[in-house]
């Protein structure tokens, strides 16, 4: 069995990835499986933070990776929290982040409160084989915290093409339509060619 290393220590983002990536008999390790790697996610894309991600975990580790980088895009405040989504409010706090965001938007009525997750993903290997995929999905934010699924913002996005708040959806229904769970079957078209390389 070969090892694929996911360059994130979130449990959620790493479930998703090890459910797709068990059909092809990979072992998916994550960073909480290493030591601490230093990576600054400077970029100004999520394309520019993905590929920080990987360089960094393939240098550390000297095995294949895949990195991405993710976020929440509100149209009515200006794109934000885009590239800063993970911190909007501190640190990975999901709490904080859906706090702000619901008080950001105070006073917006519900047709101005489209919104769009979006996820850049790249694979990168020891060898510099890379592959990059990308993947989005159109919606509006809530006004409560709504379902008991998924993390960061799902809570508060409301699926348009589902008519239910991503909160409210299955792994499976999650995958299915997700920005993430579209990036990776953008990544699969190519995965086997780059997995080879």
């Amino acid at each position: 069995m070969s090892t694929l290393v996911i360059a994130t220590k979130n449990p959620g983002k790493a479930r998703e990835f090890q459910e797709m990536m068990a059909l092809k008999g990979i072992e998916v390790k994550t960073l909480a499986d290493f030591a601490p790697i230093e990576i600054t996610e400077d970029g100004q894309s999520f394309e520019e933070n993905a590929l920080k991600k990987a360089e960094a975990t393939v240098a550390a580790l000297n095995l294949p990776v895949i990195a991405d980088d993710s976020g929440l895009m509100v149209d009515a405040l200006n794109g934000e929290p885009g590239i800063h989504s993970a911190r909007y409010a501190g640190d990975h706090d999901d709490f904080a982040n859906n706090q702000k965001l619901l008080e950001n938007l105070a006073g917006i009525p519900d047709e101005k409160r489209t919104a769009h997750f979006y996820t850049t993903i790249i694979g990168l290997k020891p060898n510099g084989a890379k592959v990059v995929a990308n993947g989005h999905v159109n919606g509006h934010i809530l006004r409560k915290l709504t379902g008991t699924h998924g993390f960061g913002y799902d809570p508060l996005f409301f699926v348009d093409e589902l008519g239910e708040a991503m909160g409210n959806l299955t792994d499976e229904q999650k995958n299915a339509i997700s920005h993430r769970g579209r990036a990776l079957k953008e990544l699969m078209i190519n995965f086997e060619e780059w997995w080879e390389a």
